[in-house]
């Protein structure tokens, strides 16, 4: 049995899919999780990372964990997949660890309690999501307009199918206790380009609108802490020369080249139409 948690998500979503696939049992952890809200045959057990004590059912014979950074006891919930007898857990934590470590303290955190667990372990630190667009779903669909900041820096964002896809990977493989991966796509492209690449999706035109910083940050603040709205704004001005450079760690995981913006945007387009 393999658990996902934040298998709502994005990610999650995508890996509970890619598992089933595989031929593998899997648990479903969410807060608010049904099993009308995954595939067929798969466990849904609701559970919430900011309280372990919760995860004693979703953790019943479970051979590897999939764990997001949420909470604030990584601690206790890995002394409680231990005492299940997972025997592998896979992190998802994020690029902005190696790069930034003042700025993302609290993956950093979870890093350290997984790598002090004793349990064999894994970490996927992700660069900047390719969902991420979807703040973009509802000025596109109302108004056919995208805003952000800093529009001609450029990052490689990741496909969330690739980041669940590299995690579904390290979960059913031996070899990799012990690694950090960096999973990023496949070349930087900008905000502006971004736009482009969903108005092609679209086969209409999108008006990009570059914010400013400050405006940039007023949005970010109505759904993250301060500090988060800091690391991501500097993240997406002024990024690293190593956060601007794609990891190829997707690449060698998967076999296979990771999956670029535009074909994110013409997967999903109908989210914006």
């Amino acid at each position: 049995m393999i658990v996902v948690t934040g298998a709502t998500g994005n990610v999650g979503r995508a890996l509970v899919a890619e598992l089933v696939e595989a031929g593998e049992a899997v648990t479903a952890v969410a807060r608010r999780v049904r099993n009308e809200d995954v595939p067929p045959g798969v466990q849904a057990v609701a559970a919430d990372l900011g309280n372990p004590e919760t995860l004693g059912p979703a953790l019943e014979g479970a051979k590897a964990l999939f764990l997001l950074v949420a909470g604030e006891d990584p601690a206790g919930i890995l002394r409680r997949a231990a005492a299940a007898g997972v025997a592998r857990v896979v992190l998802l934590s994020s690029q902005g660890v190696g790069t930034r470590p003042e700025a993302y303290a609290h993956a950093a955190g979870f890093e350290a309690a997984v790598a002090a667990s004793g349990l064999p372990f894994t970490v996927l630190r992700s660069g900047g999501l390719a969902s991420n667009a979807l703040a973009w779903a509802e000025p596109v669909r109302r108004h056919r307009t995208a805003a952000a900041p800093f529009a001609d820096v450029a990052l490689p964002f990741v496909d969330p199918a690739d980041v669940a896809a590299a995690a579904a990977v390290v979960l059913r493989e031996d070899g990799h206790d012990g690694a950090t991966y960096t999973l990023t796509g496949p070349e930087p492209t900008t905000p502006r380009q971004r736009a482009a690449a969903l108005a092609e999706a679209l086969g209409e035109p999108v008006t990009f609108v570059e914010q400013s910083r400050e405006a940039a940050r007023a949005q970010m603040l109505q759904f993250m802490p301060a500090a988060v709205a800091e690391g991501t704004l500097a993240v997406l001005g002024t990024p690293t020369p190593q956060e601007q450079t794609a990891s190829g760690d997707v690449e060698r995981l998967l076999g296979r080249p990771a999956i670029p913006f535009a074909a994110w945007a013409a997967r999903h387009a109908a989210a914006f139409r």
